[in-house]
């Protein structure tokens, strides 16, 4: 539904600590974020109600826009003249988020293609269970038991096939008799989306004591994926049942005026709305402090995965034992001391919201930044596949770059943009740094646009998208988006200091730039405006136009302009150790990224 008689429009996003409100007013034609405020967010006791750390943000947004938008508890709406606001919107990730258990058939399968769509829904997996997971049937139930998600979603089987599995998968649930997590009071919500033949069949296992929905199966045939049903109902679970559990959700549903959206769910629906509007591939990353989230949408199939423990000071030391200190220190350009990293770490972990304070710890946290980025980035890779178990017809060169269980969707090469979000990325002390940590993790190919979401306003966003796309995507463009640059990588190798590149870029102002770029080096051209870029590789280099051919493109400036990146794809830091820290150095100056 189109609603396009807003001119006054508030939304919060209730995090797990945080609850952000924004003021979005329609200026002439232009919706732009005028006003924000923030307060703690209270979930838990003294208050147990979401909705006073909910008054108490729009509170401070009142006081900062003199704009009267509350009366007593109420939200005032209709808006009228500088009284009230004709729409509240809300996301939420409070209470710990939308908790879900998977089960599937057969791991790789079903397994996966339930994970997928949890995942895309906006929840965290806790576990994906499957008939083949190595497990025997007492740990299954027992493991059932243990975890109380906010529900189950169970699927198996194409349509008209076998059914023993997942009535077996259904068996050790009814066994186990799992107790929701929020409220003992109500039945444990379970989504069957399996074989539409073994309907019947789970209806009498778990119809009685669970909150049984069915919908349509996931993975009808072995080609076919379909999860946007089941992803609908999930959502409609997450309102109806589980936020009715979580203290104050019952009030803050009666004052929004659309239905509330897991915060995930919402960054994934802004996301995709980014990319439609622009026909564009997007990369979208939003990393915390204790989880990381990675969206995409490569030609229009979206996917969203969450790195649970993969964070910035909760999950620090996850990341410290998931990519090795090796992998960490490598990104230092100075000599430190194994143990003095461990201990940096730990202390990040303990006390979470301290901030570096001097150069060199906040190159410590950007080396962490860069591997929890990089590990969630692969995580995504493997989920973010084509179909598995299907013979697809292909030439022997396919063959190698396949591997036989599906191949990732993510193409670096024809991705137009990548967006960050997250503390390290919105507010590192300089754009540029925010920049790096990007190329470095993600090591584009080609020509990538590289952005940050400046306040962390997607979920907001997203959550607005429902009722008004104009209002969304102005304000998503205007002051949500903050544009860094553009990365130009030929992809090749070559040998130290070999020209690998001419280039020249023209400036919307006329001001030209030109020259050659050698194999190892990096140059930034700074500009804010756009510009044409020609860009004429050497044999053995692509820049997405095949090895040696020569592109002409306009590419976005930003703060921190256009960067060529003549590290080589795939980049490899040099082995040697002084060697390594002379190239950072060299780099990270280049970059402008630590003045002196």
């Amino acid at each position: 539904m189109e609603n396009n008689n807003l001119n006054v429009i508030i939304a919060t996003d209730c995090g797990s600590t945080t609850t952000k409100a924004i003021l979005i007013e329609k200026k002439g034609d232009t919706y732009r974020q005028t006003f924000r405020g923030e307060a703690p967010t209270t979930v838990e006791a003294p208050f147990e109600d979401v909705t006073k750390g909910v008054l108490n943000a729009i509170t401070e947004v009142e006081e900062l826009s003199g704009r009267k938008l509350l009366d007593g508890e109420k939200i005032i709406i209709p808006s009228n003249g500088n009284t009230g606001a004709d729409t509240y919107v809300s996301t939420s990730s409070a209470g710990g988020g939308l908790q879900m258990m998977v089960a599937g058939a057969v791991k790789a399968m079903t397994g996966e293609s339930a994970q997928r769509c949890a995942l895309g829904a906006g929840a965290i997996v806790m576990d994906v269970l499957a008939s083949n997971d190595g497990r025997a049937d007492y740990e299954k139930i027992e493991r059932i038991r243990q975890l109380r998600p906010d529900m189950i979603l169970l699927s198996g089987g194409t349509d008209g096939g076998t059914i023993t599995h997942v009535v077996e998968l259904g068996q050790f649930i009814k066994a186990a008799d799992p107790k929701p997590r929020l409220g003992a009071s109500y039945k444990l919500p379970i989504i069957y989306a399996g074989n539409n033949k073994a309907r019947d069949q789970i209806k009498d296992l778990l119809g009685d004591n669970m909150a049984l929905i069915i919908s349509d199966n996931i993975r009808p045939s072995l080609e076919h994926e379909n999860l946007m049903p089941a992803r609908h109902k999930i959502h409609d679970i997450f309102l109806e049942h589980v936020m009715q559990q979580a203290p104050g959700y019952p009030k803050l549903m009666a004052m929004v005026s659309a239905p509330i959206m897991p915060t995930p769910a919402a960054v994934g629906a802004m996301t995709q709305k980014f990319a439609k509007a622009n026909n564009y591939n997007v990369l979208a990353v939003d990393i915390g402090g204790a989880t990381t989230d990675v969206f995409s949408v490569f030609s229009e199939i979206f996917n969203r995965t969450v790195s649970a423990n993969l964070g910035m000071s909760y999950s620090i030391s996850n990341v410290m034992a998931e990519a090795g200190l090796a992998n960490i220190l490598r990104w230092l350009p100075f000599d430190i001391d194994e143990q003095d990293l461990r201990n940096r770490l730990k202390n990040k972990m303990i006390r979470p919201t301290t901030i570096p304070q001097t150069v060199e710890s906040l190159q410590v946290e950007h080396a962490v930044a860069r591997e929890a980025l990089r590990l969630a980035f692969e995580q995504h890779k493997a989920l973010a596949v084509g179909l598995k178990g299907v013979q697809q017809e292909r030439s022997i060169s396919d063959a190698f770059e396949q591997s036989e269980s599906g191949q990732t969707l993510i193409n670096l090469m024809s991705l137009n943009y990548i967006i960050g979000s997250g503390g390290i990325l919105a507010h590192s002390p300089r754009r540029t740094q925010s920049m790096m940590l990007m190329m470095d993790a993600y090591q584009p190919e080609g020509i990538t646009s590289i952005a940050v979401d400046s306040i962390f306003m997607m979920p907001h966003l997203g959550v607005l998208s429902q009722i008004n796309d104009k209002a969304a995507l102005d304000v998503f463009y205007k002051d949500c988006l903050v544009r860094i640059g553009t990365c130009v990588a030929p992809k090749g190798l070559a040998r130290e200091n070999e020209n690998i590149m001419e280039w020249n870029v023209v400036e919307d102002s006329g001001k030209k730039h030109s020259g050659i770029l050698r194999f190892g080096e990096i140059i930034r051209i700074p500009m804010e405006g756009n510009a044409k870029l020609t860009a004429n590789p050497v044999r053995g280099f692509d820049l997405g136009e095949g090895s040696g051919n020569k592109i002409s493109r306009k590419v976005e400036g930003g703060t921190v302009g256009i960067v060529l990146d003549g590290r080589g794809r795939p980049f490899n830091l040099p082995k040697n150790h002084s060697k390594r820290i002379e190239s950072l150095n060299k780099w990270y100056k280049a970059m402008d990224m630590y003045p002196a």
